[in-house]
Formats: structure tokens, sequence, C-alpha cells
């Protein structure tokens, strides 16, 4: 972890670089309150200040100038976020003044923070583990209330807790295999593996795994595209999907030559929805591009609802899993009995198509209780993937009556496993790649 050094003062801003009401700049590590009092009007009350103060006053350049009037939240060591001493400046959102203290932090020493550096400290400080970290940058960069949830229940330490008890079970199933190993040349009763203490390990890790598909869903969301022949209706969709005016309407064919996007949820689920050029045959240069590209969106699609037009078509070809067929103009004519039917124009139907888009997305993931711990990282899932197998390899050794200490091996292996994914025994190159993704500031 050569860019995150632990030995001096870090700072940075903590809210978006631009013009506001207010913006908040973040200090933290050993004498940062003895480094700022003499720049700040009341520089005893700093030195001084016990933990969780507010200190209004202003902060000055050094020729004493004033900078801007401020508020500065004191932690003393042992408290904050960092556990370390530590300053947040609220001070107004002018960027002129924003960049003057920056400038004035900088000039008397102290570094500019590296991406995810407030929290790496707070990592190393034993304040949070690595699941609770990964959950600070999930959580900043959740698209919807469901993954912003999830996000908050692993920051609050429900997945920490949940790993500490399978660690617990492991340590469990590992201490009388240890004793039987050490032991071995003494009398001591006939040792029975326990089994079903095992089982019910493995359960509870297929239901952790089983997780990582619904965080996934709600993470990444889905990419879903409008396709269909010209004038089926899929702009008048597109716009009824979002509520407003984006996609040009218009009874011309082919008025849609380019792809148009924009983000909806859809029951929690982040969606990028696409409206796209008409499918046909055509001798317009431009028409033909707008057409291929709306073919490679429908090849990289999650799901793609074929729009027909009820007055005039009927499926005569066959689709993929990944297409939901949808008949459109049902106000005009019925469409055939059992076929999903909508019309963009009265919003009939559009109900039943969302139920059928959600369905089809969550499909697969159905037995997952959202409720529960949730993961998203493919870190984590790897790990518990490796414990797994590690633990299905001692399954099998068992079975096998293979001798224990072959059996203390798989049981150690999945115990590394759980260890990487809480931060315990994480190498400094996995560490360095997992804050480097944070924004700086935090």
């Amino acid at each position: 972890m050569s860019r995150y050094r632990t030995d001096d003062i870090i700072y940075a801003l903590a809210t978006p670089w631009g013009s506001a009401a207010l913006a908040i700049i973040r200090i933290s590590g050993s004498g940062s309150h003895a480094l700022l009092a003499p720049y700040f009007s009341k520089s005893e009350a700093l030195r001084s200040a016990k933990n969780a103060t507010l200190l209004h006053g202003y902060l000055c350049d050094q020729e004493g100038r004033r900078i801007d009037e401020v508020v500065l939240a004191v932690n003393t060591k042992g408290h904050g976020y960092t556990l370390e001493e530590a300053v947040e400046i609220t001070c107004h959102g002018s960027l002129s003044v924003i960049t003057e203290l920056l400038d004035l932090l900088s000039s008397i020493g102290m570094r500019s923070a590296e991406p995810g550096e407030f929290t790496f400290r707070a990592f190393l400080s034993g304040r949070i583990d690595l699941t609770q970290a990964e959950a600070v940058h999930e959580l900043v960069e959740a698209q919807s209330p469901v993954a912003r949830a999830h996000a908050l229940a692993r920051l609050d330490g429900g997945l920490k807790e949940k790993l500490n008890g399978m660690k617990n079970t492991l340590l469990a199933l590992l201490a009388p295999v240890e004793v039987q190993l050490d032991y071995s040349e003494d009398e001591l009763d006939e040792f029975v593996f326990p089994d079903e203490l095992l089982d019910s390990l493995l359960d509870d890790l297929g239901r952790l795994l089983a997780s990582y598909a619904i965080g996934t869903l709600y993470k990444s969301g889905a990419r879903i595209v409008l396709a269909g022949a010209t004038n089926v209706g899929k702009s008048s969709l597109f716009n009824l999907l979002l509520k407003e005016e984006r996609s040009i309407v218009s009874p011309v064919r082919g008025t849609t030559r380019d792809y148009i996007e924009a983000d909806l949820l859809l029951e929690g689920i982040p969606i990028r929805l696409y409206d796209t050029a008409g499918l046909r045959e055509s001798g317009d240069e431009i028409e033909r591009e707008g057409i291929r590209r709306s073919e490679h969106l429908i090849g990289g699609a999650d799901l793609v609802i074929h729009l027909l037009d009820s007055t005039e078509e009927d499926v005569d070809r066959a689709f993929d899993g990944r297409t939901i067929v949808v008949y459109n103009k049902a106000d005009l004519r019925r469409p055939p009995e059992g076929v999903l039917a909508i019309s963009a124009a009265t919003g009939e139907g559009i109900g039943d198509l969302l139920s059928e888009v959600a369905r089809r997305l969550k499909r697969g993931v159905e037995g997952v209780d959202e409720s529960r711990i949730v993961i998203q990282s493919k870190r984590q899932a790897d790990a518990l993937l490796a414990a797994e197998a590690a633990l299905k390899g001692v399954k099998e050794d068992l079975q096998a009556a293979l001798p224990l200490d072959i059996v203390a091996v798989g049981l150690n292996e999945a115990l590394h496993h759980l260890g990487l994914i809480t931060g315990e025994v994480t190498p400094n190159d996995i560490l360095e790649s997992i804050f480097s993704n944070f924004c700086v500031g935090k």
C-alpha cells in the first residue's frame, strides 16, 4: 500500500467540486488540530477542544487575511470516522473559497488524500472491517433505493456479523479435529465428526452466495431495448415509460434514426432503456446505420421488448429467451388471445408488461430473501465460492475416511477465504485495488 501512508495528515474535499451553498473539507491525522489552529480565529479553542465539538470562526491565510467564515467539527483521537484526530471544515461553497482553503492546507504541510484513504484509515484502525469499507463505496454508488438499503445493511455490520458466525462455526469444527491430531497417542473418546454442523454451514454459505445474483441485479441493473419494425409505437412506449416526451413520435416511418437512451427504476431495479430505429430494409444510408446500431444494441441487451402492430402483424418467427413479444395498438384492434397486448396511446396493459419485465429480470433469483443480508461484490462472491469448495472437499474427505490432518487442511483453507472477505488476511495489492476505486474524500 505504497500510496497510502498513515504517519501524516491528509485532507480532501468531501463534497462535489462546484459552486454550492456549502462545502465540506475533511482533515485526518495526528497533530491536525495543532497544525490548523494558528490559522483559525479561535486557535486556543481548537487546541483544547473536546471530542464532538463545533467551533464557529474564521480561517485565515498565512498573512492573516480571512479566507472564509467556517464551522469546524472536531474529533479527538479514538473517535470519529478514522479514529484519528480529525477536523471537518464546513465552509461556503464558492470555488474561490474552496480553492484557497485547499491551498492553505497544502501550504502548511498537509497532504491531499488519495481516493478512499479516509476509509482505508478507518479500516486499519479497526473501526470497520473490509465488508463495511466496501459498503461505503457501494452506498455512494447505489442507483436505487433497494441497492442503498442493501449497502446500508452491510455498512451496519450485517455481513460482518454473518461471516463472524460462520467463522465461529468453522472453529467449532476445527477445534476437535486439532485436539485429535495433537493428542492422537493419548486415550481419547472415539471421535465423531459433527457432520450436521458442516451441512448447516454449507447451507448458510449457499444462501449467502445465492444473494449475489440479486445484489448484482439491483447494483448493475439491466439494459432493455425496445425493438420492432417502423411505426409500431416504440417511441410512444419509450415516452410513456419515462413519463416525459423524450423521443419524437410521428406517423412518418423511419422517424427514429438513431437510438435514444434513458434511465428509470422498475421495482427498485435500475434500468437503462433504449428506443431504437425501426427494423426494415432501407435505401437511406443514415437510416441503415441507425438500424445497424439498433441490431448491435439488441445483441447486447439483457431483455428485448419486441413490439408488433396489432393492426398489421402476427408473429411469424421465433425469438430467443431474452425477448418479450408485445402487441401494441390493442385499442385499435384486439390481438390474438393469450398474447401480451398494450396500447402505448392509452396506457392499456402497461402494468402487465412491467410485471412481466420484472419477472423476467428476477428469473433465477425468486427464492432469494431480499430482506436478508445481500452481497454485490464479486471479490466477496469469489471468496465465498472458494470457501464452499473447500468445505465440500472436507465432506468428500470425510466420506472417503481420509486422515484428519487432510480434513484440517480443508477447514483451515475455508477459514482463510472467509478471512479474505473481512480483511483479516487480505494482501496489500487487493486492498489497494479496493480503495483506489473510491472517490476522493471518502
